[in-house]
């Protein structure tokens, strides 16, 4: 304490200053505040597409780990099924294996190959061949109802010429229910694999690339029909735990070894574009919360100018050059903490709806993206460490803005101030 004031007294002095003039108060209050609510916003988003991703990839693409034969990684765009996973053992034999890693939750053997269509308009779409029933059981394939995405019909039976199609490919198809497709693959031996499943169900992932040219089959009657004998072109694990994985990965590649592939789900290229952004959204928030502190800053050295004959007045009343300063710091410290607060509880509310009504892509673009790993449907994350944190961050770095418009009260001598 210098000359009689202590900090209480200055953070009384700094709050009721900030009502004096309520209009400018109210435009910097704005301007933190919605700086803030963008931050928490923006980053529920963000956390929500990049969960959204993460949740797709695992799902439908490798589960956390997935193990494929080096030859067909080094072909994966041709999804060549002659290069099965640890070519020679049969897929039971390499499931029980597997499972006696300790995390794993569950392995399912898998084929995705291309298949010609004919006598449709449609020349072209996959084939998947899951063992459907303990897949669906584990996880849910359409990520906004949380189900197994089935709107019609039944699953395909074990062993049967039974199809499940998407719902936009029987769109664009004309099939329905109870139709059989005509179509041909080639199997492991290079040969021209004509069938004729019939369609039992139709699905909706809310997944485009699934939905829009996918047609799921059982694992077993694709397994004979590409003459892969007991084996299998993929396998995908499911751990007990997300951080497991690299623990999984690590341990099931020495237990298969060499000319086998296990790879993380976290090396997924779209997963690692979307860690590797991360410090640019951190740059765009910053960016937001730069050009709200400009307006603080404009704000605090209007005061500092209209209020110079105050600012001699505390002098001359025996207020020392820090305590001044550290009443303008106080004044752009409460602006910064109840903008920021505004912001946070009208971002939390956004982000706490948006847990229960998405976004959609086909509503904010008017279209999709076929062949990018997320949903139509993008769910907000609400996380109160979140808003913390951006609530934080907008006190912090407006009070650091603030800082040296502040320390100009201390330059203003208390006689000359007086005669102005």
């Amino acid at each position: 304490m210098a000359n009689g004031y202590g900090h209480l007294m200055l953070v009384k002095i700094a709050y009721r200053n900030i009502w004096r003039n309520k209009r400018r108060t109210f435009f910097c209050l704005a301007a933190v505040g919605f700086a803030v609510f963008f931050i928490a916003f923006y980053g529920g988003f963000i956390d929500g597409f990049s969960r959204n991703i993460n949740e797709i990839v695992q799902i439908f693409d490798t589960g956390h780990v997935r193990v494929v034969s080096a030859e067909f990684e080094a072909d994966s765009e041709f999804m060549p099924v002659q290069f099965p996973v640890a070519d020679g053992e049969d897929v039971d034999s390499l499931i029980a294996r597997i499972k006696t890693v300790p995390g794993v939750r569950a392995v399912f053997p898998r084929i995705e190959t291309f298949a010609s269509l004919h006598e449709n308009v449609i020349r072209h779409a996959m084939l998947w061949g899951l063992n459907v029933e303990q897949e669906m059981a584990l996880n849910n394939f359409n990520l906004i109802n949380r189900d197994d995405g089935l709107i019609e019909g039944h699953w395909p039976r074990p062993g049967s010429n039974d199809a499940v199609i998407g719902w936009s490919l029987a769109q664009r198809t004309g099939l329905s229910v109870g139709d059989f497709i005509p179509l041909s693959t080639v199997s492991a031996q290079f040969s021209d694999r004509p069938w004729e499943p019939r369609i039992t169900g139709i699905f909706a992932f809310d997944y485009m690339r699934f939905d829009d040219n996918h047609i799921i089959v059982d694992f077993e009657r694709l397994q004979r029909l590409l003459v892969l004998g007991g084996g299998t072109q993929q396998l995908v694990i499911f751990a007990d735990e997300d951080r497991l994985s690299p623990s999984i990965a690590a341990q099931v590649q020495l237990l298969l070894g060499e000319g086998n592939l296990v790879r993380d789900w976290q090396d997924n290229f779209w997963v690692a574009i979307m860690l590797a952004a991360r410090p640019l959204y951190a740059l765009v928030y910053l960016i937001f919360l730069v050009v709200a502190c400009l307006l603080i800053i404009n704000t605090v050295v209007m005061i500092i100018h209209e209020r110079i004959k105050e600012i001699g007045m505390m002098g001359s009343l025996g207020m020392s050059r820090s305590e001044i300063v550290t009443v303008f710091f106080f004044e752009s410290v409460f602006m910064s903490a109840i903008g920021a607060f505004v912001g946070v509880i009208a971002g939390g509310i956004l982000t706490a709806i948006g847990q229960f009504f998405p976004f959609r892509w086909t509503d904010m673009t008017g279209g999709t993206f076929a062949q990018f790993p997320a949903g139509d449907a993008v769910f907000l994350s609400f996380s109160v460490a979140s808003l913390v944190q951006a609530w934080l961050m907008g006190v912090v770095v407006a009070s650091i803005f603030t800082l040296i418009p502040s320390l100009k009260s201390a330059f203003v001598e208390p006689v000359e101030a007086l005669r102005r």
